[in-house]
């Protein structure tokens, strides 16, 4: 395996550090090369690529919006038994503490960016097709993604569609419990989506969604910070509702109260939002149950039955 790094990254130095470390979907390790330290991802499952692929495109839009912090996305490698590895910069990262108030700012400018950008086309009106070859940022006008991402282990279908309500409706919540049904074939859960799925459009009658994108896993373990400021890591991008980000946020703690304080300084809360963060968390309980078992069952089926209140 460090034959093939070595060559694919072309150095003559690769020395694995202590620091290694990873979460519950993939394996990580820290080299020095020729060109400073870089952190790999090792994964040994047949849809590694395909996760990796997703993680490299999300960090590169994120990226490229220079509004946060992300690691700097190298390459994917395959390896010769089957799986991947991913391949990017390494950052010395402690837990997100100082700069709290500071993340929660760029993540509401995050969610904005392609806003801002509708709007410049606006005013600017016919002038956009000046230069013939503009590398100029386009303004979004679907949710969706150009490619696949995957939520932990599990591919999320990002087909571009017009509508919010049609977009999470059928690749997030049916796509999770068609995943259910084919595991666990539960009865109950199949009944209360049954009522609640045609009660979802009602829930965004009086609200203007732009599409935003997303870092689309924003729990606590997916954010950090350094010296300099905030840090994410690990997406699963596409455009989305921006309130979809907050609910993962809100779950499992990790983060302050400044967060969000300074996240709805920017972006305030629309009418209905509590009902609709309800929502976006039945997602992430859904997906957990998916992941780690029926001890989200519970939680899953107690929320499906508070949004049917």
């Amino acid at each position: 395996m460090e034959k093939i790094l070595k060559a694919e990254l072309n150095t003559s130095v690769l020395k694995a550090l202590g620091s290694s470390g990873g979460g519950c979907i993939s394996q990580g390790q820290t080299y020095e090369t020729d060109r400073g330290r870089v952190f790999v991802k090792i994964n040994h499952k047949p849809q590694a690529r395909k996760m990796f692929e997703g993680e490299m495109a999300s960090l590169e839009a994120i990226q490229k919006t220079n509004i946060v912090r992300v690691p700097q996305p190298i390459k994917v490698i395959d390896l010769p038994g089957g799986g991947a590895m991913f391949t990017m910069e390494y950052l010395k990262m402690k837990h997100l503490n100082k700069y709290s108030s500071k993340l929660g700012e760029q993540i509401a400018e995050l969610h904005l960016y392609n806003q801002k950008l509708g709007e410049k086309l606006r005013t600017e009106g016919s002038t956009i097709g000046k230069g013939a070859g503009h590398s100029e940022a386009q303004f979004v006008d679907k949710f969706g993604f150009h490619t696949a991402t995957c939520c932990g282990y599990i591919p999320q279908v990002n087909e571009w569609q017009n509508d919010w309500p049609s977009f999470f409706i059928r690749h997030r919540l049916q796509a999770q419990l068609d995943l259910i049904e084919k595991d666990y074939g539960d009865r109950e859960a199949r009944e209360l989506w049954s009522q609640l799925k045609p009660k979802i459009p009602e829930m965004f009658c009086d609200v203007e969604i732009v599409p935003a994108l997303l870092h689309g896993d924003l729990w606590a373990g997916n954010v950090a910070e350094d010296d300099s400021g905030p840090i994410i890591f690990d997406p699963a991008s596409f455009y989305g509702h921006s309130e979809f980000e907050l609910a993962i946020a809100g779950m499992f703690g990790g983060f302050s109260s400044s967060f969000f304080s300074a996240y709805h300084s920017k972006i305030p809360k629309a009418p209905g939002f509590e009902k609709r963060n309800k929502l976006y968390q039945l997602f992430n309980y859904i997906n957990h149950w998916n992941h780690f078992g029926t001890g989200y069952r519970g939680s899953t089926l107690n929320m499906m039955r508070k949004l049917l209140k």
